[in-house]
């Protein structure tokens, strides 16, 4: 008999027949919805895992590019006649228009810091205090166009401007008064005295990133001078670069416009360790969800199995038609490999679904359980974000079509190399 061509229209006929078992062999049709349901629940989980690591990435990242400086310079010298060492930027606005010089820098704004304790009523609350102009306020991303805010951040210069997190715990809004305390202040005879001043809330923002919420308030620069005694200087510069990823490449040259004495602090040395867990985390969780495809992809094994002893008379009826084995390797074959493919498909669907429709589902799940599904204390950000990757779903798509592939190729050899005569012996 001549050979015929691999795959062949009735191949796939007689695959799709053993495929749709009839009623008297329900067997092999639960097996085969089983290997369906695993093969397809198991790509949605990668494919959604996947998709939440990448957005709460993207999300985490992008909270500190988008409201801290990418890199922050600090000053070293010696104070003439003593061993002492002053960290206080005296010629802050030339060392700020030298930095901006450098190619890549888009920002460089002094600031002057402290830490203080905000009170209003009976309500106390720390905070850190950020002194910088209303200019250079405009240009942080996430404090200018925020999630959400209230007042006029136009009105910076006659007042204050404080994370939503610390007007909460306050109790205040927009138009109220607080009063900073320092505890580093004028310092007497009988000690130091606290340093004490009173602002108008001009300006409330919700930046997206629970901790800069819940501490960061903004102060006029020349304001927060004179509030740290810190007149004519400033604590340090903060310099925002126009491609942050390439902040490793850019630290050289701001060493080389900084001068001697210069300490720099970039958006990695503070999240590095984070974003180093972050990819162990990833790999970790594609190992494990790799295993549980290749679990449900065990499934078709074992429901090919359980077809091939079904139909061992027609594998022998097949085998003295004239069939020869690799004919019968490719039905069976079909019958496993198809399984995989639609579990992959329906899998692929449902998680590309659940990614781009995340909030409402995750709003949904957060209210059915009271709300105290996702805490913005701890995670750091106040959502569950997705981002859907192709790279990622062609990932997917590849690790299940290879397992369910591959396991699929011995029990369909088991039902090529089956004896015709065997088969038929007892029939």
């Amino acid at each position: 008999m001549a050979s015929t061509a691999p795959f062949a229209k009735f191949e796939w006929m007689i695959a799709w027949r053993y495929i749709r078992a009839k009623r008297a062999e329900g067997g092999v049709s639960v097996m085969t919805w089983i290997s369906l349901i695993g093969v397809t629940l198991a790509v949605f989980a990668l494919i959604v895992t996947l998709a939440v690591r990448s957005g709460f990435r993207a999300e985490f990242v992008d909270t500190i590019l988008g409201s801290n400086a990418h890199v922050t310079v600090y000053k070293q010298t010696a104070i003439a006649g003593t061993t002492q060492v002053s960290r206080l930027i005296t010629d802050y606005e030339q060392l700020s228009a030298d930095l901006l010089a450098v190619p890549g820098v888009t920002r460089a704004a002094p600031l002057v810091r402290g830490q203080v304790l905000a009170n209003r009523g009976q309500q106390n609350t720390a905070a850190d205090v950020y002194g910088i102009t209303p200019e250079d306020l405009l240009t942080i991303p996430r404090i200018a166009n925020p999630q959400d805010s209230q007042g006029d951040i136009a009105n910076f210069a006659q007042g204050i401007a404080m994370g939503s997190g610390v007007a909460r715990e306050l109790g205040v809004t927009v138009g109220d008064r607080v009063r900073i305390i320092s505890p580093n202040g004028v310092r007497t005879a009988m000690g130091t005295s606290p340093r004490t001043n009173a602002y108008d809330v001009t300006y409330i923002f919700t930046a997206g990133r629970f901790d800069i919420d819940r501490t960061r308030v903004y102060m006029p620069l020349a304001e927060a001078q004179v509030f740290f005694n810190r007149d004519g200087v400033a604590d340090e510069i903060e310099v925002m670069l126009a491609d942050p990823d390439a902040v490793d490449e850019m630290v050289p040259a701001i060493f080389d416009a900084s001068g001697q004495g210069t300490l720099v602090w970039t958006w990695r040395d503070s999240a590095g360790a984070f974003l180093r867990a972050l990819s162990i985390e990833d790999n970790v969780m594609f190992v494990i969800l790799s295993i549980l495809v290749l679990i449900a992809s065990m499934n078709i094994i074992s429901g090919l199995i359980m077809l091939v002893k079904n139909k061992g008379r027609d594998i022998g009826i097949l085998r003295t038609m004239g069939l020869s084995e690799g004919s019968i390797l490719r039905i069976f074959f079909i019958c496993g490999a198809g399984i995989g493919t639609a579990g992959t498909l329906f899998g692929v669907i449902l998680g590309c679904l659940f990614a781009l429709y995340i909030d409402p589902i995750f709003s949904f799940v957060n209210y059915m359980s009271g709300g105290d599904v996702w805490d913005p204390s701890i995670r750091g950000i106040y959502a569950l974000p997705a981002e859907l990757h192709l790279r990622d779903v062609l990932k997917s798509v590849a690790l299940a079509l290879g397992l369910s592939w591959i396991v699929t190729i011995f029990p369909a050899r088991r039902a090529a190399r089956m004896n015709p005569v065997e088969a038929l012996r007892y029939e």
